[in-house]
């Protein structure tokens, strides 16, 4: 073989080895792509049903009736929604403190039922737009004295595990620093009831869910006007489900657009307090 036809193979050989390099990086490419694919929607479409994570204890946005029927305002919207959308809604009450781990588990679709929109859940949960306002108070007993933040020195303070009141206190140095100490219930429903019986003397808890309750089941309670901080509620999805998200948002969207949010928030708030189509 003279040099010339050594030459001619060594350049075929490495054309060969560059196509197949080409064509190795490209079908890599395609299989990231094909991963990449978000198919959230269509998964669930395929299912035919939405499994809603909840915590059923929390008045008026998701709650167990007299006769044990799981019911609220996040609830008849969830259901306009799976209706819309052609599909079953599944609620599955879960352990609030444990929504996130929930929701990435795969074990429901969302997490429903008057969720905060944080920085640090935002850090883990992919939210709608915000569809609601909400504020963080303190609630008393209605026979006690109790008119502002300097009042509870010294005082025992209830919250519930892994809500967003945790984050208005910590928020509030000041005013944590001043409490005796700080008792961590499952619910808030259990909070209340313990601060009816003297074992604590104030509750942290969302503004919604308070008034509600004092005024459907109890006028033993008060709220102050104080708040500790302002928030809004959003649905919380897994981070890679933009899919799904969307198809959700702009269904609320519609229903905010034709009526039927407002008319839902009509039946459980006497008015329209929805605020995703502003």
């Amino acid at each position: 073989m003279n040099w010339r036809e050594v030459l001619v193979l060594k350049r075929n050989i490495t054309l060969v080895f560059f196509a197949v390099l080409i064509m190795v990086l490209a079908f890599s490419g395609c299989k990231k792509d094909d991963a990449d694919v978000d198919n959230s929607w269509k998964q669930v479409k395929a299912k035919g049903e939405f499994v809603l994570g909840l915590d059923d204890s929390f008045p008026p946005m998701g709650f167990r009736d007299e006769n044990g029927e799981i019911v609220g305002f996040d609830i008849d919207l969830a259901k306009e929604v799976c209706s819309r959308l052609k599909i079953k809604l599944v609620l599955q009450p879960i352990n609030w403190s444990a929504k996130e781990q929930e929701l990435n588990t795969k074990n429901i679709d969302c997490i429903w039922n008057g969720l905060t929109i944080t920085p640090e859940r935002e850090e883990v949960i992919l939210f709608t737009k915000p569809y609601m306002k909400n504020r963080q108070v303190l609630v008393v007993r209605a026979d006690s004295d109790y008119a502002a933040l300097a009042d509870f020195t010294g005082k025992k303070l209830g919250i519930q595990a892994g809500s967003s009141a945790n984050d208005a206190l910590d928020n509030a140095a000041e005013f944590k620093a001043s409490l005796g100490e700080v008792v961590a219930f499952d619910d808030n429903m259990t909070a209340l009831m313990d601060l009816e019986q003297g074992g604590i003397d104030v509750v942290l808890m969302d503004e919604i869910v308070a008034r509600f309750y004092i005024q459907q089941r109890s006028k033993n309670y008060k709220v102050l006007d104080e708040a500790l901080a302002g928030e809004e509620y959003g649905i919380g999805f897994r981070k890679e489900d933009w899919e799904l998200m969307e198809k959700f948002e702009e269904t609320l969207i519609a229903m905010a657009e034709d009526g039927t949010m407002a008319a839902i928030s009509q039946r459980w708030f006497g008015e329209d307090i929805t605020i995703i189509d502003e």
